[in-house]
C-alpha cells in the first residue's frame, strides 16, 4: 500500500466522519479536501460515497439499543409497541424517497455540473445565510414546538424533512443541516430534529453506496479494497466521536457557529481562487 496515498484516505475518511452530522456539508469537503490533495477523478468519487459506510456504522453503533428495540417491537405481540415500532420505520421510509428518487434521476447531471470547488463554496454561503436566518427567527419569532421525540413523528413530518434533504442533492448544502433546520422550521425540538436526521442518515447514506457500487463497479479492482476499508475505519472512528459530541453541544447551543464557519469558508475558497492562492481541481 502506497504510504501517501494511504495518508490521503486516511485525510479524506476522518474529513467525512467529522462533516457527516454537522451542518457543514461532509459532500463539500470532500470535494475542498480531494483537491488539495491532489486526490480526485472518477474512483475517488465512488470512494467518497462508498467510505459513507463508517459513518452510518457510528450511528448504528451510538444508537444500537433504540434500533434493536425498533426491530424487535416490529414483531412484537403488544399492539401499540408494534404501532409505534412500525410508524418509526415507515416515517424513515418515507423521508428516504424524496431523496433517493431525484437522486437517481438527476445523479449524473449534479455530478456533471456541481462536483466542483465553486459551486461547493456558494452552496457553503448560501446555506450559512439560511442556518442564520433560521436561528435568529427562533429567537425573535420562536415556533412551536409540536414534537419533543422522533416516536411523535406523523407520517406528514417525516415527508417533509424528506422534502428538504433532497437539497443536499447539491454538493455543499449539507444533508444534516438541511433536515435539522429544516425539522425545526416544521416543528420538531432541535433534539428531535438531530435524532431523526442521524437514524434518516441510515438509509440515505447505505443506498448511496450500495447504488454506487453497483453503478460504478467498473471502476474499482480487488486492490482498491484496503484503501477503502483504511477509509471507511478512519470514517468510523472520527464519526463516532462527532456524534457524542454533537448531541452534547445541542442541548446548550444553537446552530449559529457553523453558519459563520460555512460563510467564511465559502469566501476563503472564492478568494483563493479568484486570487490564484490555491489552484482547485474539478
Amino acid at each position: 500500500m502506497d504510504f501517501i496515498i494511504a495518508f490521503k484516505v486516511i485525510i479524506m475518511g476522518i474529513v467525512e466522519g467529522l462533516t457527516e452530522f454537522l451542518p457543514i456539508s461532509s459532500t463539500g469537503h470532500l470535494i475542498l479536501a480531494g483537491s488539495l490533495l491532489n486526490f480526485t477523478g472518477e474512483k475517488v468519487k465512488v470512494f467518497e460515497i462508498v467510505i459513507q459506510a463508517g459513518a452510518i456504522l457510528a450511528v448504528c453503533w451510538e444508537y444500537r439499543l433504540k434500533i434493536s428495540s425498533v426491530l424487535v417491537n416490529l414483531f412484537s405481540e403488544i399492539n401499540h409497541v408494534k404501532t409505534q415500532a412500525r410508524r418509526f420505520v415507515l416515517n424513515l421510509l418515507i423521508a428516504f424517497f424524496p431523496a433517493a428518487i431525484l437522486g437517481v434521476l438527476f445523479n449524473k447531471s449534479i455530478k456533471a455540473v456541481l462536483f466542483a470547488p465553486l459551486p461547493v463554496a456558494l452552496a457553503f454561503i448560501i446555506g450559512g445565510l439560511i442556518i442564520l436566518w433560521v436561528e435568529r427567527r427562533h429567537k425573535t419569532q420562536p415556533v412551536t414546538v409540536r414534537i419533543e421525540t422522533v416516536e411523535t413523528m406523523t407520517i406528514l413530518d417525516a415527508f417533509k424533512v424528506g422534502c428538504v434533504q433532497a437539497f443536499a442533492l447539491i454538493p455543499g448544502t449539507s444533508r444534516s443541516g438541511a433536515t435539522i433546520i429544516g425539522g425545526m422550521l416544521f416543528g420538531l425540538s432541535r433534539k428531535a430534529a438531530t435524532e431523526f436526521s442521524f437514524f434518516l442518515a441510515i438509509p440515505t447514506l447505505l443506498a448511496a453506496t450500495v447504488y454506487s457500487l453497483y453503478k460504478d463497479w467498473n471502476l474499482l479492482s480487488v486492490t482498491d479494497l484496503p484503501l477503502f476499508g483504511l477509509g471507511t475505519l478512519a470514517a468510523f472512528i472520527s464519526a463516532f466521536f462527532c456524534v457524542r459530541w454533537l448531541l452534547r453541544y445541542i442541548s446548550s447551543h444553537d446552530f449559529t457557529v457553523f453558519a459563520w464557519y460555512r460563510i467564511a469558508f465559502g469566501l476563503i475558497v472564492i478568494l483563493s481562487a479568484a486570487n490564484n492562492w490555491v489552484v482547485w481541481a474539478d
